[in-house]
């Protein structure tokens, strides 16, 4: 399948892969509430799926009378999780995180306390298991004892944990009090760069701030208040002059496309195959808004996606392999005898490629082609996504 498919395959990552690498690498990154009873089959599950992050959460997917009991669950799965995560041709070789049999796993906390005790309760299958923490509401105050308390888990277990910031507090959404909270976490995480793997946007807080939901058919940067903060965290914190961080688009709330219905239609199409097929039922089912957004995600200069639905992850995965035209453009621009700048016109012959303007462009896409891959010139998004959608 995939001989048909790629031009450059994608490259193989782990946990201990360099933190640039596994920030692109995040791709879809699933949501699931800690307090799921199943949890470890779950991961396992969704990690033959094709997910490479998940996300495992304490904070707004559960209520604050559950707390204790997620974590407890989260020491019992873990430790499930750790004893059955093995390759199933080895069965003494434990998975690790990014191997393709344990996504890379992050927990969402609410207090810094929790982030030393439960690398502490979790033992040796955190140690093993646990690539980091995701950090709420950050801001300069509330974030820096997050970070702290991340160091000193770290230096307790003796493993490389990262942490993920979400961008979501009214004082960043409020126009009076962006520039200074922007600031503020801009200070914060670069003290902490070599522990900041990603920086994730809340944007459903946002709405909540004004009341506001989008409906299935428009994208976040329809909603004008949200686009705005988008564009300034871009602006302070996304730089490609070495200074900025990988910032992931925004959560999509609605799921009207389970696994299940593209099934049917892909056994059922007249047509020349599943491509087709796909086709139609993405136009039949809605997918269209959560389609456009991920690639003015791109646009905009995010990387990635946060998902609460399965059916997500296969659309965002297929979005992120480059293209054919993008590759040849961005191997063109970084030839070593372009160093010196100029102009040329694109072996697609369709468009202006500018050596020194579009360098940052080219480096980022070369780096998105090692971990996703590089599709053939005459294989479409459709045909990835059917791909992927088969898998299930």
């Amino acid at each position: 399948m995939r001989n048909g498919l790629f031009h450059q395959e994608p490259a193989e990552f782990g946990a201990d892969s360099p933190a640039r690498t596994l920030a692109v690498a995040l791709g879809a990154t699933l949501y699931s509430p800690a307090t799921r009873p199943e949890l470890a089959r779950d991961i396992l599950k969704q990690a033959d799926r094709g997910v490479v992050s998940m996300v495992l959460c304490l904070e707004d997917s559960i209520g604050d009378d559950e707390v204790a009991g997620a974590e407890e669950n989260l020491v019992r799965q873990f430790a499930e999780l750790a004893a059955g995560a093995t390759d199933p041709a080895d069965p003494g070789a434990p998975g690790r995180p990014g191997d393709g049999r344990v996504p890379l796993l992050f927990i969402r906390v609410r207090e810094p306390e929790q982030i030393t005790g439960l690398a502490r309760r979790l033992g040796p299958a955190g140690r093993r298991l646990l690539s980091g923490f995701v950090l709420p509401k950050f801001t300069e105050e509330r974030g820096v004892p997050f970070l702290e308390a991340l160091t000193e888990a770290e230096n307790a277990c003796g493993r490389r944990l990262f942490a993920m910031p979400v961008l979501e507090s009214p004082e960043l959404l409020h126009l009076e009090t962006r520039t200074e909270t922007l600031t503020g976490i801009a200070r914060t995480v670069e003290k902490y760069r070599d522990r900041v793997l990603a920086l994730r946007l809340g944007v459903t807080d946002f709405c909540s701030a004004y009341g506001l939901r989008r409906a299935p058919d428009m994208t976040a940067y329809d909603v004008q208040l949200v686009a705005s903060v988008i564009a300034d965290v871009v602006n302070v914190l996304g730089r490609a002059d070495g200074s900025g961080f990988t910032v992931t688009g925004p959560v999509w709330e609605y799921f009207r496309v389970p696994e299940r219905m593209f099934k049917p239609q892909l056994r059922r199409s007249p047509f020349a195959g599943p491509a087709e097929a796909l086709r139609t039922a993405l136009i039949q089912h809605d997918m269209d808004g959560l389609l456009r957004e991920i690639q003015l995600d791109r646009a905009n200069g995010l990387q990635g996606k946060t998902c609460i639905h399965p059916s997500h992850v296969a659309p965002v995965h297929a979005l992120s392999v480059v293209s054919h035209e993008e590759f040849s453009d961005a191997q063109d621009i970084l030839r070593p005898e372009r160093d010196g700048g100029g102009v040329l016109r694109s072996a697609y012959t369709n468009k202006m490629n500018e050596v020194k303007p579009h360098r940052a462009w080219a480096e980022r896409t070369l780096l998105r082609a090692e971990v996703f891959g590089v599709a053939r010139e005459d294989v479409s998004f459709v045909e990835l996504l059917a791909a992927g959608v088969q898998t299930v």
